[in-house]
């Protein structure tokens, strides 16, 4: 049923002060990995130990300093797999492991037996401030609230006397976005001061938007107004941790960055409750984009992929952002020209920013392939089959021979969907160089001589007509127009060159080169394209002829 009366809207914030609309990002904020302990919370198959270091190594491997591994007092194999990381050496020095933890002593107790003999931790503590918990699911008060959290630390800092490595103490709000601004800023200010934090000795607030609900401006908004009214800010490292509840997890995230925020808690892909945490290599990425230094290592998304697919058994939507299968890739006509264009402006200008119309990225800096950029439907054009033969096997078509091929492989691509690079050019090959009968080119000799001032070229061409051996022999101002001659006596048709295109295919002493001829019908005024292939120009230039006769009159 629907019932749009049922909900209303979530309030906004006189903040008429704001000054994020006027910042842009200019640095990547502290990174905290969340991959381990929410993102593994939310999977179907929880990963066991094993995965979990694989995930680890990984996370270290792409320059993460701060992970989130888990809630090793609220699970024997979390509370495992976090002894086994100390047990192996497996933390490196410079990465900072956190774990997560509710405001309740025993919990805590068994937090910092999980942390012995690690040199450096970030204890997590939290408790939910929004008004709806504290009505239906503690029943308090403000006070009650605040003195949960409060209690909180003075546990870690009880528990932390006996422990031989360092503490840094991280607070979250939970459910920010529904908590009263002032309350939650009464709540933040008062476990700042507890903790006795200073400018040397900072704790992490983090706010996160544990559900979301109202736009990102919003909570930009509440960022930036909390980023401003708190008292000891100095002390601070304002951290977020976005959800994507409406689907505008990166779009909070960035918005956040504007107002102030300092660290960015997500997971690889945005795998996390409901639908999911922000992604980070989506913001890592879009960093990338605007060449800003993302301070990960995130140039081979293949690998990030096989690990993450096979740790979490999840998968990765074809169309998601930078790590999807088809989002690099082009299928409509207009799109696949523009890109083919801009690819080719960029080398002919040797121009040093990447600058391509529909690809933001070079699919190659980050470990994709460039082949399958131009992918061929039914709703590709002219464009987008150049871009295949220029980009798989070096053949530059002329400008007015691609709409001529691209209707060849339309009318396949209509019967069969997709069509690859192998299978269209197979239909180059029979269709224009293999087009062979019934006049083969067999051999040609060519004399040049100079008759009272005028130059001529002489040819005397073998070809097969329909399997039997024939010669003829011809002149004209050049060996494509003697060769044309005479094949208008064998035809027995008036023809003209319209136009004729030449490149090498490969370099070297053994390059071969390709000709295109485009020919014209005189009586009909059809016309088509011929190609020839040959190490010699002028054997290669004779081949397109026959190739374009045997297309137009055959």
């Amino acid at each position: 049923m629907y019932h749009i009366e049922r909900y209303k809207r979530n309030p906004i914030v006189d903040f008429k002060e704001r000054t994020w609309p006027d910042k842009q990002i200019e640095k990547a904020p502290i990174w905290c990995s969340s991959d381990l302990r929410d993102g593994n919370q939310a999977l179907v198959e929880p990963m066991v130990v094993e995965e979990k270091i694989e995930m680890f190594n990984l996370l270290v491997k792409l320059g993460f300093k701060e992970i989130e591994i888990g809630f090793p007092a609220a699970s024997q194999i979390e509370f495992d797999f976090l002894r086994q990381l100390v047990d192996r050496k497996l933390i490196p020095d410079d990465v900072v492991v956190q774990i997560l933890c509710q405001c309740r002593e025993h919990l805590i107790k068994r937090s910092f037996e999980a942390i012995k003999g690690i040199k450096k931790c970030i204890m997590h503590i939290y408790n939910s401030t929004d008004t709806l918990q504290r009505d239906v699911v503690y029943d308090l008060d403000r006070e009650g609230i605040k003195n949960i959290a409060l209690e909180g630390v003075a546990l870690v800092k009880k528990y932390m006397k006996d422990h031989d490595g360092e503490i840094i103490l991280e607070y979250s709000p939970e459910s920010f976005m529904g908590t009263e601004l002032d309350f939650a800023l009464d709540v933040c200010d008062a476990v700042v001061e507890a903790w006795g934090a200073n400018k040397e000795n900072k704790i992490i607030i983090n706010l996160p938007n544990t559900v979301e609900m109202t736009t990102p401006n919003v909570f930009a908004d509440r960022i930036e107004w909390m980023s401003t009214h708190l008292k000891n800010r100095e002390a601070i490292i304002l951290s977020t941790h976005p959800h994507n509840d409406r689907g505008t997890g990166t779009a909070v995230a960035e918005l956040a960055l504007l107002a102030g925020a300092q660290r960015m808690e997500g997971t690889l892909f945005g795998n996390g409750e409901r639908t999911g945490n922000v992604d980070i290599l989506n913001i890592a990425y879009n960093m990338y984009s605007q060449g800003i230094e993302p301070n990960l290592n995130i140039s081979n998304i293949k690998e990030i992929i096989d690990v993450y697919e096979r740790t979490t058994k999840m998968s990765i939507d074809p169309r998601h952002p930078y790590a999807g299968k088809l989002v690099f890739t082009a299928f409509s006509g207009s799109h696949q020209d523009a890109i083919n264009k801009g690819v080719q402006a960029m080398k002919q200008r040797n121009n040093p920013y990447w600058e391509v119309p529909y690809l933001p990225i070079d699919p190659a800096d980050i470990g994709r392939e460039y082949e399958p950029v131009v992918r061929i439907n039914s709703q590709s054009g002219k464009g987008g089959v150049a871009f295949v033969m220029d980009t798989f096997y070096g053949f530059k078509l002329p400008k007015g021979m691609h709409k001529e091929f691209a209707d060849i492989i339309q009318r396949i691509s209509e019967v069969q969907g997709e069509v690859s690079p192998e299978e269209i050019y197979k239909e180059f090959e029979k269709n224009y160089i293999e087009k062979k009968e019934p006049l083969h080119f067999v051999k040609c000799v060519i004399t040049d001589a100079d008759e009272d001032g005028d130059f001529s070229t002489f040819v005397k061409v073998t070809y097969r007509q329909n399997g039997e051996e024939k010669v003829f022999e011809s002149s004209g101002n050049g060996p494509i127009d003697a060769v044309k001659r005479g094949l208008e006596k064998v035809v027995g048709k008036e023809m003209k060159v319209l136009d004729y295109n030449e490149h090498a295919l490969t370099s070297g002493s053994n390059a071969k080169a390709a000709s295109y001829i485009h020919m014209l019908d005189v009586e009909t005024g059809n016309t088509t394209y011929g190609v020839g292939i040959s190490g010699n120009i002028t054997r290669s230039s004779i081949r397109g002829l026959f190739s374009a006769v045997n297309r137009l009159f055959y």
